[in-house]
């Protein structure tokens, strides 16, 4: 799957590709507007990938305090991209 074939999918389908692992499946709420599902997905991850994403989302949110917890669990550096680049880029790194 490519990052179009990704963005595709959030386009035309109401429920993500079931072969997403958890990281990808709350991008796909993410892109998809659902930004609570997202969080749902996200919030029991303990991984460096989760963490990412929970940063992502936390920085969409408007939580910098808490988006900058989340990239430090990450060890992942403070975007200064868009939200969604930076979301697509983590898409595209995963996939």
């Amino acid at each position: 799957m490519t990052l179009q074939d990704f963005i595709q999918s959030v386009e035309q389908e109401s429920t993500p590709p079931v072969e997403l692992d958890p990281s990808l499946l709350a991008l796909w709420w993410a892109e998809k507007g659902e930004w609570d599902r997202a969080h749902t997905v996200v919030q029991d991850m303990v991984s460096a990938t989760g963490s990412w994403v929970h940063a992502n989302l936390h920085r969409e949110e408007g939580d910098l305090g808490n988006a900058r917890y989340w990239y430090n669990r990450a060890g992942k550096p403070e975007s200064n991209a868009s939200i969604e680049e930076e979301r697509h880029a983590i898409i595209s790194a995963l996939l």
